[in-house]
Order: structure tokens, then C-alpha cells, then sequence
């Protein structure tokens, strides 16, 4: 990537970065902090004075509470406004992509699109192989030329490809050409990011309600109709047809619509959970960091990431991957936040009662 590429993608990349560094950062402000202050003996001076240590760590709560708030809404923008923004300046930006890729590797591909060259002059492409692979079974299109350029078309979602004295081959069909001709490639293929379209994952907080009802209906829907279609099978004796291609293509698409509905019910519940994960962090790291007592920052950051490192991490994705199959309920992504509540808890109990 150019420069001017690198910059333009920056205010998307930052709120996706700060998704994961927010917590961190926390958790390391926390440790830092507690750390220090308990192995300089604060914490005991704060004890000798007959105030509890929750005055010193309810602060922190606070604001990590605070905190927590924040991240939940740099979740959302990460995954809306920050993906499309870097999708659209990639899609802006293929054409010097594409060019800086050849000069170097001396070819580019994407799901959709492939193109290797001999050598690259300037815009010209020498002994260009460009293929267009097929969907749904259809041969790849092959396009071999003398020389070829590419061009980016301002203002429409297409890429040019100019060839000249080449030929065009699909399967057993071949044409040549002996003059420039022109080949349209939508920028869709020619990206390696591919066609934008909105998943669970990437739908926003507020529209997420509006898609879990549309996606109910359309579940509704197929459910009828395979239930009239199955009716009507029966009844005329088509028994074989209920267990051909067709049939399971339609009850395939009817999982395919249920599998979407769980994501869409369990998305709203990762996006608080792990922004969230910012208080229960906090939770955890400050009282240990106060038991711990020790002024180095990095051994104090260990012993309290370490364990949030193997406990919360795949308690969080097993309550993922299984809310997103159906399998638990959508709130189960806050399992690993519920353990380091239950450990926080203890600590700051452990911690008070000294």
C-alpha cells in the first residue's frame, strides 16, 4: 500500500484497534497503579487510618464502569463504519494494489480474479494471463494478451482492463483479437477483501432488533412453504422427491437461516460482553495487584493477565461458538465475564478483610 493508502485508512483502523487495546490498556493501568501503591505501603497506611481499601478501588470501578460503556460503542463503530471505511478505500485504491503487487510478485489473486505477468513497464502489463474463475460450475474465462493496462473507471465500481493482440477463451469456446479491446472487472472481484455484505457481525447495534425480526419471518416463511411443498409431495406419492438435491437444498437453506438468527440474537450479547470485559478486568487486576505487592509493572501486569489469558479468553469463545449454533442461550457469551466477577469478588473480599 501507498502512503496515501496507509493514511486513509486510519481513522477506520482505529476504533478496530482499539476493540482489543482498550481492555488491555486497562488492565495494565490497573496493575500499575494498585501495584505500586501496595508495594509502597499506601494501601496499609489507608488501612492504619481505619478506611477501607474499597476507597481506593472504587474509583477505579467507576470509571472502568465508565470505560466499559465506551468500548461497547467503539465495538459497534469497528464493525460498521470502520470495515466499510477500509473496504471502500481498498476498493478506491485497487488499481495501485494490484500494480504494486505485479512489479514485485509478478502476479495478484483473489477468489474471483487472478492475473500473472512477465514483466511491468510503467502502467503496461507484459504477457498478461488474467482468468476470471466461474461460479456454479461454469469454466474460467481466460484472457492472454501482447500487453494490457489497467485503468480504475471514476465513479463507477468496475476496473478496465485493456488488451491488445490477445485472445479470449471459455471451455471450448476461443476468440482472438489483433486491436485494443476493452474487459470490465467489477472491483468486487478485483478485491482481495471481495464483495461487502453485511453479516451479524457487522450489523449495528441499533438495526440488530430490526434484522432479528425480518429473519424470524423469513424462517417462518420457508418453514410453511416446506411444510405445503411436503404435503403436497405426500399426498401425490412423490415419496423420492422428499429426499433428492432439491429437497435438502431447501432445508439446507432453511438451517442457513436459523444458523443467521442465532448470530443475530448473540451479537448484541458479545458486543456488551466484550466491551464490558474492560470493568471485570479491573475487578480482578486491582485487588490482586494489591495482594501482590510488587512495584514492577510488567511482573505485576503478568500475574493478572495470565489467568484472564486461560480462563476468560476460552470461556468467551466457547460461549460464542456455542450461543451461535443454537446450542446455549445468547447470554452465554458472558461466561468468561462471570467467572472473573466470581474471582474479582473473592479478591476484593480477601482484600477488605486484611
Amino acid at each position: 500500500l501507498g502512503a496515501s493508502t496507509v493514511l486513509r485508512l486510519m481513522p477506520y483502523m482505529a476504533p478496530i484497534a482499539l476493540r482489543f487495546a482498550i481492555p488491555g490498556a486497562v488492565l495494565l493501568a490497573a496493575s500499575a497503579v494498585f501495584g505500586r501503591m501496595s508495594a509502597s505501603n499506601e494501601v496499609m497506611a489507608v488501612r492504619s487510618l481505619g478506611i477501607s481499601p474499597m476507597a481506593l478501588i472504587g474509583p477505579a470501578l467507576v470509571l472502568s464502569f465508565l470505560i466499559s460503556l465506551a468500548t461497547v460503542w467503539v465495538n459497534d463503530i469497528a464493525v460498521t463504519w470502520g470495515r466499510e471505511g477500509v473496504h471502500r478505500v481498498v476498493l478506491d485504491s485497487v488499481e495501485k494494489i494490484v500494480y504494486r503487487m505485479l512489479e514485485t510478485q509478478r502476479s495478484y489473486t483473489t477468489r474471483r480474479f487472478s492475473i500473472n505477468v512477465k514483466a511491468v513497464e510503467g502502467t503496461r502489463l507484459i504477457r498478461p494471463t488474467i482468468t476470471i474463475h466461474g461460479g456454479d460450475g461454469d469454466p474460467p474465462l481466460i484472457l492472454t494478451a501482447q500487453e494490457a493496462e489497467l485503468r480504475r473507471n471514476a465513479g463507477y465500481q468496475t476496473l478496465s482492463l485493456l488488451l491488445t493482440n490477445g485472445s479470449m477463451e471459455r471451455g471450448k469456446v476461443r476468440y482472438e483479437f489483433y486491436d485494443t479491446d476493452e474487459f470490465l472487472i467489477p472491483l468486487d472481484q478485483a478485491s482481495k477483501k471481495g464483495e461487502l455484505r453485511e453479516t451479524p457481525s457487522e450489523c449495528p447495534l441499533a438495526k440488530i432488533p430490526h434484522e432479528i425480526e425480518e429473519q424470524r419471518q423469513a424462517i417462518q416463511s420457508l418453514r410453511q412453504s416446506l411444510a405445503a411443498e411436503a404435503a403436497w409431495r405426500l399426498t401425490s406419492g412423490e415419496f423420492e422427491s422428499l429426499a433428492g438435491d432439491e429437497w435438502r437444498g431447501r432445508c439446507s437453506a432453511l438451517t442457513s437461516a436459523q444458523h443467521r438468527l442465532h448470530r443475530l440474537e448473540t451479537e448484541p450479547w458479545r458486543r456488551w460482553a466484550n466491551g464490558f470485559s474492560c470493568f471485570f478486568f479491573v475487578l480482578v487486576g486491582a485487588p490482586l495487584a494489591i495482594q501482590l505487592r510488587n512495584a514492577d509493572l510488567w511482573t505485576t501486569f503478568g500475574a493478572c493477565f495470565f489467568p484472564i489469558l486461560v480462563g476468560y479468553y476460552p470461556l468467551l469463545m466457547l460461549g460464542i461458538d456455542r450461543a451461535k449454533t443454537g446450542a446455549w442461550p445468547p447470554y452465554s457469551v458472558w461466561l468468561g465475564n462471570l467467572a472473573l466477577l466470581a474471582i474479582g469478588l473473592w479478591l476484593l473480599r480477601r482484600v477488605i478483610a486484611k
